[in-house]
């Protein structure tokens, strides 16, 4: 489905919507700048992921393009490299290719390949190849409930673009926090283009709460941050994704905000 117009930023409505390609589970690419940007990149085909002994991931759905068809790359915003939904095989073979993958500290010393580990709030710029810059800032995301999320399922960014003449463009990465999207609002709001990772994920481990943002709170998100246009991603492609883009879609519409949605 896609179905854009929307007037949450009445000072943005002039600029042209930021090109956002959906490639499965939470994978999309960004054109911003004159500079294509991948989110968490994940190009395996359907299959099972181990990760205890009595536990897996398991993917359904194959990619809807692979790495060679999206070259060149000028970076990668990878919000966490520990779960392979995230960041699977073929993700990560691509990670050594590519010029810059931005991640947290923790993550940038465990990828192969150029990585910048950004702390919470932090910037980094890239060349536009226009002469001007892309700036680049971490932002918070909480991987489960506020208080235990983090500590359970390990550090996890958001981030921000932000350049000169060019709308603000979010990626939540896996937030299943509201507090830290006011966080953000707060700074970078109203944001135009919002890429919400959704798929209403729980885990046992931190009791069978949120681990990611289901339909609801997206659109909970969507009011906060003053969205443009919300990009619904991470919601298909895995068994373990609970609502997929109908939910998404119902879940907009019943908010009066499927006008802002691409899912």
């Amino acid at each position: 489905m896609s179905a854009i117009s929307a007037t949450s930023a009445p000072q943005k409505n002039d600029l042209p919507l930021i090109p956002a390609r959906l490639l499965g589970g939470p994978t999309v690419l960004l054109e911003y700048g004159g500079l294509r940007l991948l989110t968490d990149p994940t190009f395996d085909d359907p299959g099972v992921y181990p990760l205890t002994e009595d536990f897996a991931l398991v993917k359904t759905a194959p990619p809807r393009a692979r790495p060679a068809d999206l070259r060149p790359l000028d970076a990668v915003l990878l919000s966490h490299d520990q779960h392979p939904d995230n960041l699977d095989h073929s993700g990560r073979a691509l990670l050594a290719s590519v010029p810059v993958t931005f991640t947290t500290p923790a993550g940038a010393g465990r990828i192969d390949g150029e990585a910048r580990g950004l702390a919470e709030w932090e910037s980094a710029t890239l060349a536009r190849p226009d002469g001007g810059t892309v700036t680049v800032t971490a932002v918070p995301a909480i991987h489960g409930p506020d208080g235990i999320g983090q500590q359970v399922m390990g550090d996890v960014t958001g981030f921000v673009l932000t350049s000169d003449g060019l709308p603000s463009v979010y990626v939540s990465g896996d937030n299943a926090s509201l507090d830290a999207v006011r966080r953000i609002a707060e700074r970078f709001g109203p944001v135009d283009t919002a890429v919400l990772f959704i798929g209403a994920v729980r885990a046992d481990q931190v009791g069978g709460e949120l681990i990611t943002l289901d339909s609801e709170s997206a659109t909970e998100a969507a009011r906060i941050l003053g969205a443009r246009r919300v990009v619904a991603a991470h919601m298909e492609g895995w068994e373990h994704f609970r609502e997929g883009p109908d939910d998404v879609v119902k879940a907009f519409a019943a908010a009066g905000l499927a006008h802002t949605l691409e899912a």
